[in-house]
């Protein structure tokens, strides 16, 4: 779970969406001016990112001009702004950089962020009239042409089901896949298959049912069951660290640092990777209270709500203000009210010296051989990361989403999700796209981007 590889796309997701056909993409529109767009869809995103970065009442006015109705049942307003708030606190203003993608009822262009981050945002249209939005897609690119994969819609299931399978056997050859991969359509498994060996000592393949090392996707179970108790009246976004935890060692923080900075990342706590992590004992690392050490006593980064940085530290502050207003085992809350009420029975944490049956291994690529990433793991993922699931929970888990099993603290998903982890030996993401009825599911035993590459290319297989 190095931070360098920890992705939390859930951040960056308005409304999940996937990629349309490529039109003819036209020059991107400076923030200054308009280049008076031919379409309305490349008009609605000119007036998408003015918004953005006026504010919060300018981005109200937009979701009530712009959004289809259907849209906005599915994820109310507020839902809506809710999720605004946290990307604008992330990112600061949003400067076009190139359009990628143009046509009546799409439109995709790449932006800088004023935190440096470069994005590519998607925006999808009803195609009957009035054309209203469907959704935005936000994706973090690695860098500079880094717009991920060209649209390339097939015009069926059959045609999208062998693309993918050869894309899959292809790259599980070239040992740059190991994993297992599930699509739904409309909740429902339409393809599901693996590839590589879960553990490849004892040459045991990974199958649809193989328990996958999850990686940061865990905060949004976090998030979920924070804003769970804040729906119940335990919590309020505005309580500070010192609320709940009073022996805080940074006293700064735990006057300062509100739950809401923990949530959106723009506490300026950082991560508890680094130094001292990789001199600790790991295998001693068994409760949420045992990673304080390894970053509570540090200086903020910035003033709370002032900056970004992305902080798995304030997601294990998180996981112990949990413990703390339950009274429980921050890994049984979460079994107990996400996992349970959702089907997910084969998600959960473990120590990792203990045989988990149907787990798979984690491997590190050396030259030509590989290793296992055993040495980097601590004795029990976190609040911030590291428990386990299968491609199935995964997907049962948009199904409660969809259903408000949650009630109102899951109604900021509810309009859609993609979200990732990865670290050395690890990597999964989910994209649930209810608009369109789909969702993608792909977990590997193996480090970024191998699970990731493989998700980025299916969505932009999609039937339209």
């Amino acid at each position: 779970m190095k931070k360098n590889n920890c992705l939390v796309a859930v951040i960056f997701i308005v409304a999940a969406i996937g990629l349309r056909a490529s039109g003819a993409p036209s020059p991107p529109f400076p923030p200054a001016q308009s280049l008076l767009p031919q379409t309305s869809a490349e008009k609605a995103a000119e007036a998408y990112v003015k918004a953005f970065n006026a504010g919060e009442e300018a981005m109200k006015d937009f979701l009530e001009k712009f959004f289809a109705k259907d849209a906005l049942q599915r994820a109310p307003l507020e839902a809506r702004l809710a999720r605004y708030r946290q990307i604008k606190g992330q990112l600061g203003i949003l400067k076009p950089e190139k359009a990628v993608e143009s046509g009546p009822n799409f439109f995709g262009l790449t932006v800088r962020a004023e935190n440096g981050q470069l994005l590519r945002l998607d925006f999808e249209f009803e195609a009957a009239e009035p054309h209203g939005l469907l959704g935005i897609r936000f994706e973090a690119l690695g860098g500079p042409g880094d717009e991920g994969p060209q649209p390339d819609p097939k015009k069926d299931e059959a045609e999208l089901f062998a693309a993918v399978r050869d894309y899959a056997a292809e790259a599980a050859a070239a040992g740059n896949f190991s994993g297992a991969i599930l699509i739904a359509k409309n909740g429902v498994p339409v393809f599901e298959e693996a590839y590589g060996f879960a553990d490849r000592k004892k040459k045991i393949p990974n199958r649809i049912g193989t328990k996958f090392n999850i990686g940061s996707i865990n905060k949004s179970f976090t998030s979920l069951a924070v804003r769970k108790l804040a729906a119940e009246k335990k919590l309020s976004l505005e309580d500070t660290i010192g609320k709940f935890l009073p022996d805080y060692p940074n006293k700064v923080a735990a006057s300062m640092v509100r739950v809401r900075h923990l949530l959106a990342m723009s506490s300026g706590i950082g991560d508890f990777f680094g130094p001292r992590y990789e001199a600790a004992d790991k295998e001693k690392i068994l409760t949420l209270a045992e990673y304080l050490p390894l970053f509570a006593d540090q200086p903020l980064a910035f003033e709370p709500g002032q900056g970004n940085l992305y902080s798995n530290g304030g997601y294990i502050v998180l996981g112990l203000i949990i413990e703390k207003i339950t009274g429980q085992d921050y890994y049984d809350y979460i079994r107990d009210n996400i996992y349970r009420p959702a089907g997910m029975t084969d998600s959960g944490w473990t120590r990792k010296a203990d045989a988990v049956p149907g787990l798979a291994v984690g491997y590190v690529r050396e030259g030509s051989s590989w290793k296992t990433n055993y040495d980097s793991l601590p004795g029990i993922g976190s609040s911030a990361g590291g428990g386990h699931s299968t491609a199935r929970d995964l997907l049962k888990y948009t199904i409660a989403l969809e259903k408000g099993l949650f009630g109102p603290a899951g109604e900021e998903n509810r309009g859609g999700m993609g979200i990732a982890g990865g670290a050395p030996g690890l990597n999964a993401g989910l994209e649930w796209m209810p608009d369109r009825g789909w969702t993608i599911v792909v977990m590997a035993n193996l480090s970024p981007p191998a699970a990731m590459r493989v998700a980025r290319q299916i969505r932009a297989w999609l039937p339209r």
